[in-house]
């Protein structure tokens, strides 16, 4: 008699074999041991934690009754009280300040971005300019020169050297790119 059979007249559970015991001794293999741990049972949700919330000190008392300072008759328990108001509110105006720093920092990094996209459309404006001087100066010397060819009678075949120029870029653009695929 097998022992599955002798579990199942006894009215126990089968025995699930047991996974040998891993130590991960890195946090590579730790993770991967997370990973294969999960896809298992690929059904089940995985964990995600949500962002802890920002801690926040406890508002200020309004009103602090009976703190005496260090004069006579003030007793034993007294001091302890009032150091732990004082580090409560040394702790809140640290967080204060922290926020106002943090949301200087913010307000900085705002204003930085403003200024360089500001810059980059001033030199996109200058750039843009420029080409259109460019183009403006092509054009008027293409002009220029078939107003003498006019002039002159002469009407030639051969294209000129800006639309020839004109035309090997449009072939550069066509051309297929010689880094793909190991052609030369």
């Amino acid at each position: 008699m097998s022992e599955d059979q002798k579990n199942a007249r006894s009215g126990k559970a089968p025995k699930k074999e047991s996974q040998p015991l891993i130590i991960a001794k890195t946090p590579a293999q730790e993770q991967r041991l997370k990973l294969e741990r999960l896809m298992r049972n690929p059904d089940k949700a995985a964990p995600i934690p949500e962002k802890p919330k920002e801690w926040n000190p406890r508002a200020p008392p309004e009103f602090v009754r009976d703190v005496m300072g260090s004069s006579a008759g003030a007793g034993s328990g007294e001091f302890h009280v009032y150091r732990h108001l004082r580090r409560r509110e040394y702790q809140r105006q640290d967080f204060l300040e922290r926020l106002s720093d943090k949301q200087k920092m913010d307000e900085d990094y705002i204003e930085k971005l403003e200024e360089n996209q500001k810059a980059a459309e001033g030199r996109t404006a200058k750039r843009r300019k420029k080409r259109e001087k460019l183009k403006q100066k092509k054009l008027t010397a293409k002009k220029a020169k078939l107003e003498s060819q006019k002039e002159g009678g002469e009407v030639s075949e051969e294209p000129s050297p800006e639309s020839s120029s004109e035309e090997e870029e449009r072939e550069d653009d066509a051309e297929a790119p010689s880094f793909i695929m190991g052609k030369r």
